[in-house]
Formats: C-alpha cells, structure tokens, sequence
C-alpha cells in the first residue's frame, strides 16, 4: 500500500505552497487507495511559533484535506495522536533518533565534530573570499578514538555529522525530475545530530519515513538539493529508499518565489477575505498540475479520481489572483443560496453593518441581497461593500454619467410615475417592481433603457447594478420613496 506524508513545522502561517503539497499527498492517496498521514516537524525549537500547530490543523481541515493517521486535533481544539507508528510529534522521538545515530557512529557512516562556532565562520568566510562553494572541511574526521573519548568525556560541545565517502556518485530517480546524480565531492557533510541533541531535518526524516513506511515522499523542490543525502542515508542503514516527487515552487507574477512580501500567501489571508475553500482548493491543485484535458472547475472528488503524479509540471506555477478570483466568483455563483448568506453573514457583522441579532432577525432579506449581488462578488469580503448602499436612506453621491441621464426630458415623468405607484404600493415586493414597470410602460409609453436605467439612475444615482427588481425590493418602500425626493432635486 502507499502511504505518504505531510511533514510541516509549526513555524507560523501556513504558506499557500504547504497547502499545495498537502493536497497532493492527500489526492495521490485518495487515488491509489493509500494512507495519507499528517507528521509534526519540530526539531528546530528555536523556530517554533506558539498556536502555530492548531492554525495550521484548523487550515488543513478547513480546506478538507483530512489525515487519517499521525498529528490530529479534536472539535475542541486539543491536539492529540491517533496511529499505530507514533509519536509522531519529533520532539517527542529523540530516544528513537539517538539510537540509529549510534548505530551510524558504529558503522562508520557518521563521525563526532567538535569544531567551534567561531572556527566554521572562519572557514566559510575564507572559502567565499576564494570563491569556492562554503562547505565543512572534514576536519573532525580524522579524530582518533581517543580523542574523541576524552573531548567527550570533558563535554566538548559536539555535533555528529554524516560521514560521505569521497568521489562517489549518488543516484535516484524523480517522478517529476527524471534520473538526478550529483556526487559526493560537492556535498557537504551534513549535520545529522545537534549539539542540543535534537536531529537534523535530515536524520529525523529518513528514520520518520522509514518507520513509518512512507513510500513516496512528495515535497518541494527546495528539498531537491538535500535528496542525494538522504539517498546515501538509506543506503548507510541498508533501508531501501521511497520514490521521490519534488514539487515546482509558486511562483509570483515575476516569475519568483511566492513569498509574503508579494501580498496574501498564507491560507488564513484567504480565509479572512472569505474565497471558498473549494474554489481554493480547485485553484492550487492546478498550480503545478494539469488535467488530461482543459477541465478548470474540479470538486474535490473529481480531483481525488483526476490527479496524476506523472502530469505534475517541472516547471513553477504562476499564482493569478485574478484567476482565482474567476474561479472564486464561480463557485459563488454556483454555491447553495442558504449556505452562502451564512458564510456571508460573519462580514455583515464583522463590518458594522449589523448586530448577529439583527443579521439572523433579517435574514431573509440577506438572502436576497446574496442572491442579488453573489454575480459580482470575487470573495465574500466584497458583500458588505455591496450591500452598503441598500442599508441608507440616502443616495449619497450620484455618477457623472448618471447626474447627464438625469437631464433627459422623460426623467421627471418617470420620477412622478415611479412615486406614485410606489407611494400606493403596501409593500414592495420582486412582483410588484414587475407589475409597475409594465404600467408604467402602457400608461406613460417610457420603455427599455429610458425606463429601466432611469429608475436606477433615480434611486441609485448610478448607471448599471444589479437586477433592477431585486434591487427595489431590498430598498424598501420607505427609502425609495426618501431617494426619489431627493432625485427631484437633480432633475
């Protein structure tokens, strides 16, 4: 059976590419019948952002990419474990990696270095002023055995570090990257084991994923240049080693790096501003990956039946906004009409507009206003701004072009018949706006754009809206009835 992983650290938001990585896994899962776990990575403690594992579980389940085994959290917000391989927190693992460290130091394929800080500035700082690659020199390799017990034995502070052979050349295959051989002379002897004790990324990941029985480990390319190490890793412990996938990067309109300094990037910031997570989620998969076909609009279900490791590009995905800001305004308009004015009513309230009394007490007539305004909507974050000229009395400012159609010799006709149909009128329903508007047509002879942009113009004081019927109807009696009063001023 696969089974593959998602590995992140709790270091902060939750970046739009760690989305995109969790979703492969999760889809390359869904579609072969594997197992897709969810594995904490916290070795680097000094990184560690306090509420950063909750926001990214909270994000991951939001977005509906659920783990079945590892790191998990509870409808209560408490995090705790489920599997049969845990822990699966890192931290909590360091007896594990202690003993396969030994085990390297054993066979050779890892040595004691006790360089100081000062010592490795100064050899990187003379292999840049030679213009060589920076790198360890092995200087600590050639320690004899007593050496290194009395270093140890006084406490020397120490790390160990993965000890490569010399001219030797690492090979593996990528599904995305094809055959990838780089030989040892141009890799650094890694750190494996900390002077704090916590393992490296690099010693924590092949003992995690080979515990774990990951088959295929799919990530970002920036992992690319670590692989052969950990290849020669697998090889040290006589493990065989999982198929890799190394995923494009995001790329911004420049064609770099995705990166927070561009704007929004983190998958809360696509919350907050109210895009779907099924539009969200529709719009990462093709970023990096396309369909056999020119199929946009996937549910999740289709992509689980869709997605194909092999047609996952080497090249990075540009990331659009105003693409997914069509493809958001698409599943609006498509989304269930209840459902929505629900997600909508949050930035109703969030904005002012309303109490969450008032809001539930005028929920019908949000609804309406939803189903009015959802065509023009790319984020829900937009719905108070365009509900925010039905909610006054007053027009407030009027278009250029609307205050010129005000001129026009029917408009004041207009204005009187609207008044009076309106004025007599008990209450101001879609079907009433549609009755008035056939009168108005057969009594005064004012027709097309003449009756129905002047009425727009009249009670909006703009040129184009929403479904003029709706529109009336949200307004109300009352407030058309003031707007109109004071369009006579203009005429």
């Amino acid at each position: 059976m696969n089974v593959v992983r998602f590995a992140p650290s709790p270091t902060g938001f939750v970046h739009i590419g760690s989305l995109r990585t969790a979703l492969y896994n999760y889809l390359f899962a869904k579609k072969t019948e594997g197992k897709y776990l969810l594995r904490v990575e916290d070795t680097d403690q000094t990184r560690l952002v306090e509420g950063a594992l909750e926001g990214m579980l909270s994000a991951m389940s939001w977005a509906g990419i659920n783990h079945t085994e590892g790191v998990m959290m509870d409808e209560n917000h408490q995090v705790f474990q489920k599997g049969e391989n845990g822990p699966y927190i890192q931290s909590q693992r360091l007896d594990i990696y202690r003993t396969y460290i030994q085990q390297l130091l054993d066979s050779g394929h890892a040595y004691y270095c006790f360089c100081s800080r000062e010592r490795l500035d100064e050899l990187r700082e003379a292999q840049k002023a030679e213009g060589n690659t920076a790198k360890y020199d092995g200087h600590c390799k050639s320690l004899t055995k007593e050496q290194i017990e009395e270093n140890l034995r006084n406490n020397v502070p120490h790390v160990v570090r993965l000890k490569l052979p010399e001219n030797y050349d690492i090979t593996f295959n990528d599904i995305v990257r094809g055959q990838v051989t780089v030989n040892t002379n141009d890799i650094d002897d890694q750190v494996l084991m900390k002077t704090d004790g916590f393992p490296t990324y690099h010693m924590a990941v092949i003992v995690d994923d080979h515990l774990m029985g990951v088959t295929h480990v799919i990530r970002g390319e920036e992992w690319l240049p670590s692989t052969p190490k950990h290849v020669y890793l697998y090889e040290a412990f006589g493990w065989e080693a999982p198929t890799f996938v190394h995923l494009p990067n995001i790329l911004n309109q420049d064609r770099k790096k995705l990166s927070k300094r561009q704007g929004d990037v983190a998958v809360e910031d696509f919350r907050r501003k109210g895009y779907l997570k099924e539009a969200l989620v529709n719009y990462v998969a093709l970023l990096g990956w396309s369909p056999d076909d020119n199929q946009e609009i996937f549910t999740m279900e289709e992509l689980e039946h869709a997605f194909n490791l092999e047609k996952v590009s080497k090249s990075g995905g540009v990331f659009d906004v105003a693409k997914l800001n069509w493809m958001n305004n698409q599943y609006i308009k498509a989304h269930d009409l209840d459902e929505l004015t629900e997600l909508c009513i949050p930035f109703v309230v969030e904005a002012g507009l309303m109490t969450q009394q008032e809001a539930e007490a005028r929920r019908a007539w949000l609804r309406l206003a939803v189903e009015t305004v959802r065509e023009s909507m790319d984020y829900l974050l937009m719905f108070p701004e365009k509900i925010k000229l039905l909610l006054e009395e007053h027009i407030g400012s009027i278009e250029p072009d609307a205050m010129e159609f005000m001129k026009l010799e029917h408009m004041a006709q207009l204005a009187d018949a609207v008044e009076a149909k309106i004025s007599s009128a008990d209450e101001v329903t879609e079907e009433f706006v549609g009755a008035m508007f056939k009168e108005i047509q057969k009594e005064f002879g004012i027709k097309g754009k003449n009756l129905f942009m002047g009425t727009r113009v009249l009670l909006t004081g703009q040129m184009h809206g929403p479904d003029i019927n709706k529109l009336l109807t949200l307004l109300g009696k009352d407030k058309l009835l003031i707007r109109i009063e004071e369009a006579r001023k203009n005429l």
